[in-house]
């Protein structure tokens, strides 16, 4: 049984940071793009960033120069490092993988889910 568990959310100040870590388990995910979402409460889950097993990478507009998306094969898993926190950020943020290598930014490429980690950004 393939899972995706994402750990490190929690609550941080304005302007602080955040690591989030996203472990497969179950089947590897070496070879496969895999990336982060994030669903704002009354809002749309929206793309936040992907990454391919090459470490091509791509980022939603809002977290270009914050946010980092990286990946270790031999842990299978995937990390969001994430600077300079905004209120707006805050979301619960899930990762997931495709069954391809290819960079996907919208959720129907994307088969694999975790269950997501509550980030708060507030004063």
């Amino acid at each position: 049984q393939v899972q995706l568990v994402e750990s490190g959310g929690g609550l941080v100040q304005p302007g602080g940071s955040l690591k989030l870590s996203c472990e497969a388990s179950g089947r590897t995910f070496r070879n496969n793009a895999m990336g982060w979402f994030r669903q704002a409460p009354g809002k749309e889950r929206e793309f936040v960033a992907a990454i391919t097993w090459t470490n091509n990478r791509e980022y939603v507009d809002s977290v270009k120069g914050r946010f980092t998306i990286s990946r270790d094969n031999a842990k299978n898993t995937v990390f969001l490092q994430m600077n300079s926190l905004k209120p707006e950020d805050t979301a619960v943020y899930y990762c997931a993988a495709r069954t391809f290598t290819n960079l996907a930014t919208i959720k129907p490429q994307y088969y694999y889910w975790g269950q997501g980690t509550q980030v708060t950004v507030s004063s």
